[in-house]
């Protein structure tokens, strides 16, 4: 099996430490290693690293290089602008089937937290095992929601598809893309829901096949590009941008799904960067310099050598940076990706 790594994202949420020149996963947010650096070693754990691929852009290549200076040229997926996750799971998938269609390969996140990484391997293999034996599908491993969150995307299960010694693989009923609050809260109150954290398992020839029945324009530049390499700069730039979740999975009928429990975290804004940090409720998560009076719960993130100070500040996020300042209630951290946007739309694309 082929471990995909996909590093190529902007990390918009956790502005502005998170940049378009230096996005979250090629940054220490959590220790001295960044998250790709924690993301590679998890899975070196567990694969040969001769097996594991990053897919990422052109922009970052300088600095994967410099942080793991051992993966080769081979085993990098170079886009030359970015076009979301659909196109880059499917350049990677076109050119590694190239030399075996039927190479079963796992998407992982660069950017995730996962607390018992032994557990997470076992899964994964076992994963393998599902599609050897049943090619024609896509396995997608869920995680039991444990709050109402609106960034994730949602996989509702329907009845036993199989079982695999004491794991089960269930079919996919319907697969939601990011739901409003309302509808979060009643996927939380049923248990045949869960969250989706774009771990897909499946055979390169099979994930090909959905690409020509829902994204057939995509289909035929991959093909172009998987045919003569040479092509990648010309045609990979006429990719209309899709996520995967939104292009395949949304509309494929051959999902299956695995429950897993591996201690998962999404770090995908600083709220949860807070609920991992914090030992206690209401502590604050410091970096940097800082003095309060009075203040609980928040997180400050100070990357410069001037000071913060909070007086009767509660539940907040505070981020300095040389060039930036951000300010907003732990409970709108999902908002900080709206004023990255705002940014970029006003004359203020310098602070991104």
């Amino acid at each position: 099996m082929k471990i995909l790594i996909l590093a190529g994202g902007f990390g918009k949420r956790l502005w502005p430490l998170s940049s378009q020149k230096s996005p979250k996963q090629l940054i220490p947010l959590i220790g001295n290693e960044t998250l790709l650096q924690k993301t590679y070693k998890r899975m070196s754990s567990g694969f040969k690293s001769s097996d594991i691929f990053i897919a990422t852009s052109k922009e970052h290549l300088v600095h994967i290089r410099k942080q793991l200076p051992n993966i080769k040229s081979s085993q990098l997926i170079i886009e030359p602008v970015r076009r979301n996750t659909a196109a880059a799971i499917g350049l990677a998938t076109a050119l590694i089937s190239k030399k075996n269609p039927k190479e079963i390969i796992v998407t992982i996140n660069s950017d995730h937290y996962i607390k018992n990484v032994k557990k997470f391997i076992s899964k994964l293999k076992v994963a393998e095992g599902v599609i050897k034996k049943n090619p024609d599908n896509i396995l997608l491993l869920g995680i039991k929601p444990t709050y109402p969150e609106t960034g994730y995307g949602y996989i509702k299960l329907k009845k036993t598809f199989k079982k695999f010694n004491a794991d089960k693989v269930y079919e996919v009923d319907s697969f939601t893309e990011k739901p409003k609050l309302n509808t979060a809260k009643r996927y939380l109150k049923n248990r045949n829901y869960l969250w989706n954290p774009a771990y897909f398992v499946f055979r390169a020839d099979t994930m090909l096949n959905n690409f020509k029945s829902n994204l057939f324009v995509q289909y035929k530049i991959l093909k172009k590009i998987q045919n003569k390499p040479s092509l990648l700069n010309k045609e990979f730039k006429k990719i209309k941008a899709i996520s995967i979740d939104y292009g395949i999975m949304e509309k494929a009928n051959n999902l299956i799904c695995m429950p897993i429990d591996i201690g998962w975290s999404d770090i995908g804004h600083w709220q949860t960067i807070y609920d991992m940090l914090s030992v206690k409720k209401n502590d604050n998560v410091i970096q940097g310099k800082y003095l309060q009076i009075d203040s609980q719960g928040n997180l400050i993130f100070n990357y410069t050598d001037k000071l913060v100070s909070t007086i009767g500040i509660n539940n907040s996020i505070i981020v300095e940076t040389d060039k930036v300042t951000l300010v907003c209630q732990k409970d709108k951290a999902q908002d900080v990706k709206k004023m990255v946007e705002l940014l970029s739309k006003k004359d203020f694309k310098k602070y991104l």
